[in-house]
């Protein structure tokens, strides 16, 4: 049988001594030189740029991180040749040893949801992507969901409903205060998982249904922990948003599980800010890379994280 998602993210972790997640967004304006240099409107050659810039820098993190993150849109824009780039990349990856966490926020009615479960969680082997986990934006409802948590539960994979996002607009919709419960919206949605957690779970302590809850907001992603003790918290927000990784801390447990720690512009583009600028030429990018993910790791450990008790 294929082992659980939790599993799997367990083995990850334990064998890498490593929560982080590499997030994956391909920005050509970003690329070093060698790599930007794409004709306009050539979506092929763009994603043969993405696929290479993806490779060298799993190549040069995959034994520090647990996971990667590719974030869809920046893959999508580029029509079906960006799509094939995101479907080698996460093949790649998990050649590597790492597991993929789509980040693809889908969500919609019911019976559209399904279509979008089977499109991404299906069983091993069946799907076009071999994603691990997708990310999935609750905002249509409970029962918007429910098609992602079943094909979670039944295929081996894992879902990260958003909860409390790290952009600055979040509040808008996330802080409102819902009338039966007097909860920010945020605080709601977050029980809603707790019940499809327990509900997931089995025998296990951490279910395939995790969160996503920015470090940007280090408080609420404590009173988060303690509201969700059977789902991992993906954190994003580290780095180029201003999140820092300590205060990710209280959101482990004390075996060091329970939580991710995501990264994606602070490494993947480290080549191009201090102080890799001043140690690695734009076409050392993999290596930048794999420095600036080191000294996350680094800093965590400083900070008391461990794995295992």
């Amino acid at each position: 049988m294929f082992p659980s998602f939790a599993q799997r993210l367990r083995e990850a972790i334990v064998a890498k001594r490593s929560p982080l997640v590499i997030g994956l967004d391909p920005d050509l304006s970003k690329f070093p030189p060698a790599l930007s240099a794409v004709p306009e409107g050539d979506k092929e050659a763009a994603a043969r740029a993405i696929l290479a810039f993806n490779r060298a820098l799993i190549d040069a993190t995959y034994d520090l991180a647990a996971a990667v993150k590719p974030q869809a849109a920046f893959y999508e824009r580029y029509g079906s040749p960006g799509i094939q780039a995101l479907e080698e990349t996460a093949a790649y990856a998990r050649k590597k040893g790492l597991l993929v966490i789509l980040d693809a926020k889908r969500g919609d009615v019911p019976n559209t949801a399904e279509a979008y479960a089977q499109a991404y969680l299906a069983p091993e082997g069946e799907t076009t992507c071999p994603a691990d986990a997708l990310t999935v934006n609750p905002y249509l409802g409970r029962d918007s969901v429910d098609p992602f948590v079943r094909a979670a539960r039944e295929n081996g994979k894992g879902i990260f409903v958003l909860v409390r996002t790290s952009n600055p607009g979040a509040g808008d919709l996330q802080d409102l205060t819902t009338s039966e419960t007097k909860r920010p919206l945020w605080q709601e949605v977050a029980a809603w998982v707790a019940a499809w957690a327990e509900a997931s779970r089995g025998a296990e302590t951490y279910s395939p249904v995790g969160i996503v809850a920015g470090i940007t907001y280090p408080q609420e992603a404590t009173l988060l922990r303690t509201m969700l003790p059977h789902s991992y918290l993906l954190l994003p927000g580290v780095g180029a948003q201003g999140g820092q990784a300590r205060d990710a801390l209280p959101c482990f447990d004390k075996e060091g599980l329970g939580a991710l720690v995501v990264a994606a512009r602070s490494v993947i583009y480290a080549f191009s800010r201090p102080p890799y600028n001043d140690r690695f030429t734009p076409d050392k990018f993999a290596a930048a890379a794999r420095e600036a993910a080191a000294d996350l790791l680094t800093e965590l450990y400083a900070a008391g994280y461990k794995v295992g008790r």
